[in-house]
């Protein structure tokens, strides 16, 4: 097993980390491990479609009939040359 140093932990933290072990009847390094583990253990929620998370959110409300939008045909360039 590997070793690993936290340093830098706001003493409020260590304090419920330590109160929270106790809780448990594990040491301080036990209930990190049980924090960790646990917190590492569900699979990594997957980057999704944008374009589908947002029609996810607004499938509910129905969709919009748009009018259509007549076009011109496409300008030929300027002639900018003198």
């Amino acid at each position: 097993m590997a070793t690993m140093t936290i340093r830098n932990i706001d003493a409020v933290l260590k304090a419920r980390l330590r109160v929270q072990a106790a809780m448990h009847g594990k040491s301080m390094e036990e209930e990190a491990r049980d924090i960790l583990r646990a917190a590492l253990s569900a699979e990594p929620r997957r980057a999704g479609d944008l374009g589908q998370a947002i029609r996810q959110v607004f499938a509910p409300f129905g969709g919009v009939d748009l009018p259509e939008i007549v076009r011109e045909p496409i300008r030929d360039p300027a002639d900018i040359a003198e």
